[in-house]
């Protein structure tokens, strides 16, 4: 997957016609070669509607307009294209803004079309007004208040290429509806006027030289990979780095699949839920290698005690976020495929680490991902997940929802390639895997696509399973059903005293809703499982259905937990491998 870039198709010569604004924007999407926009009709916006039943540009009418934005951005995720969504004025705006601020936190390209209120109306409280051009403003990288028709063409390939360059991000488009209504004149190809914006994409020789020093000195040295590498298509340079380095790698949860789990160099995730090896490497390292990372709080744990004793070259599209939570001794502005490939080129020599990989080698071996047995007979969802990922293997995509689904999918499912692995990891996003893995489908349709979601997180948003069987997106929807919201009842477990407020769905003694007929009615096929015995014959059931959508009702143990945790602010030291076990990192586990 390569860096998102601006799709515009420029005719040979300007084209320029007399059409409505609405006929401009439409006629704007497809010179911009979009594929497919996710949204849902209403007052303001209806004028866009009408060209958009004689377009080339496939609309995908969703259940909520929450289900519109994410799947836009399971999209972009999955394609590196930018993802498409378009909503109403009003509440249907606002139902945006929990995609448009998750797709912020996690750097993800896509441009969010609304209706407005009429000129005259604006500011008057008319009906189905909301300043959606000010509510967004914090939480998208830029956002247009559209008021001549003649602007539309300009603005739209404006967004598409703010959105796509730099550090990708949402960008927001809203149109009054008399400016959809009126005649306008449509010209393109548009002369783009940005001239704020220059992204730095070629980093400062003087940091490479100074970074290349560091890393050929350093003894223990951590290529500590984040999301931006995903996002620059620079996997395949990282994994020469890493080979040139001999260094270990670790991996973001928004960076799965950058690096192979396969390859030994790899020591897995950091951070609250990470391995046991990769949060010890991070803490004993000398020199972090930082790319395309911004030091989250979920990473570093208590920030002052993070990886103490360790250099830090950062290396960032952003430079807003170097030095924002941790001092940068080298700091690199760039994009991360030229940064790294230029590290490559001036890299010389290394340091002896054998001792370095022997300390980490001897961590790994002691402190292995795993989990315990269920005694009272229920179904671990641990297996479960492990074994969609080894029976659907590494070329399909697997999305999640927020919670411990999230993290054991991230532990247990082996990622070997880039775009494979969609989660909401900044905001932390409940409902974000079934609308996510139906645009990761439409984006990727010969690609096997599995939602991996948790009870709660698909009663917020399984609606849109009615949209993937009416539209033909044929996902697979493993719900990891524990009957309660599984990672606050953990918490409950370990911090509050086992007091277990508001956290049963009833969804076990109950089956209130029950999952199976639910899937049913939203057109869907219904399996259910119960026991590891039958796990293996359900998925590969559901793996044979590919005419429609298939939602597998996984009944497992209320009481399973996440494993490593390092608790909130706490310092990554203190990082539990079951409860109230911690890991020796003594000093006799010093290189």
């Amino acid at each position: 997957m390569t860096r998102p870039q601006l799709t515009a198709r420029p005719a040979p010569e300007p084209v320029t016609r007399a059409l409505t604004g609405a006929q401009s924007l439409v006629a704007s999407l497809e010179a911009l070669g979009v594929e497919v926009v996710f949204g849902i009709p209403g007052g303001a916006i209806l004028p866009a509607y009408d060209p958009l039943f004689d377009s080339t540009v496939r609309h995908i009418l969703v259940r909520h307009e929450q289900g519109a934005g994410h799947a836009a951005t399971g999209y972009a995720q999955a394609t590196g294209k930018v993802g498409v969504c378009m909503a109403t004025s009003g509440p249907g705006a606002t139902n945006l803004v929990t995609p448009i601020a998750d797709a912020y936190m996690d750097s993800v390209p896509i441009v969010a079309i609304t209706g407005q209120v009429s000129r005259s109306a604006i500011g008057t409280d008319a009906f189905q007004e909301a300043d959606i051009h000010g509510i967004t403003m914090p939480i998208t990288k830029h956002n247009y208040l559209v008021q001549d028709g003649a602007d539309i063409p300009r603005v739209l390939a404006e967004a598409f290429h703010i959105a796509s360059t730099g550090r990708p991000g949402p960008v927001l488009v809203d149109i009054p509806k008399d400016v959809l209504q009126a005649q306008t004149t449509f010209a393109w190809p548009p002369a783009m006027d940005l001239p704020g914006y220059r992204p730095t994409t070629q980093p400062h020789n003087k940091q490479i030289r100074e970074a290349a020093k560091l890393i050929a000195s350093a003894r223990r040295p951590v290529l500590y990979v984040g999301g931006g590498v995903l996002k620059a298509g620079a996997t395949e340079e990282l994994k020469e780095l890493a080979e040139l380095t001999g260094a270990p790698v670790v991996t973001t949860l928004m960076a799965r699949g950058a690096f192979p789990d396969s390859h030994p160099q790899h020591l897995g995730m950091p951070g609250m839920h990470g391995t046991v090896a990769a949060v010890y490497a991070l803490q004993k390292a000398d020199l972090l290698v930082t790319l395309g990372a911004r030091f989250d709080d979920r990473v570093t744990g208590k920030l002052d005690s993070f990886a103490p004793d360790a250099a830090v070259i950062h290396a960032d599209i952003d430079p807003a976020e170097i030095g924002k939570n941790r001092h940068a001794d080298v700091p690199i502005v760039g994009d991360a495929k030229v940064i790294i490939r230029s590290l490559i080129d001036t890299v010389q020599g290394k340091a002896p680490i054998s001792a370095w990989w022997e300390q980490l080698d001897d961590i790994r071996g002691r402190y292995p991902l795993g989990y315990a047995e269920h005694t009272d007979g229920t179904l671990a969802p641990q297996y479960v997940i492990q074994r969609i990922g080894q029976l659907a293997g590494p070329e399909a995509i697997y999305a999640t929802g927020v919670g411990q689904h999230q993290m054991w999918a991230s532990q247990f499912i082996s990622y070997e390639h880039p775009g494979t692995f969609l989660n909401s990891g900044g905001l932390g996003t409940m409902g974000y895997a079934v609308p996510a893995a139906m645009g990761a489908k439409v984006g990727r349709p010969d690609t096997p696509v599995w939602a991996i979601d948790g009870d709660g997180c698909f009663q917020m948003t399984n609606q849109e399973l009615a949209t993937c069987a009416l539209e033909g997106i044929p996902v697979k929807i493993a719900v990891i059903n524990n009957g309660n919201l599984g990672m606050v009842r953990q918490w409950q477990t370990l911090f509050y005293d086992g007091r277990y407020s508001n956290t049963n769905l009833g969804t076990h003694q109950h089956r209130i809703p029950d999952f199976v007929k639910l899937a049913e009615a939203l057109g869907c096929v219904g399996l259910r499982c119960e026991s590891e015995s039958e796990v293996d014959d359900v998925i590969k059931q559901a793996m044979e259905i590919n005419d429609r959508p298939v939602v597998i009702d996984f009944i497992v143990g209320k009481d399973a937990m996440v494993w490593p945790m390092v608790p909130a602010g706490t310092s990554n030291d203190e990082i539990l491998f079951a409860r109230g076990v911690r890991p020796a990192f003594d000093e006799g586990d010093d290189c």
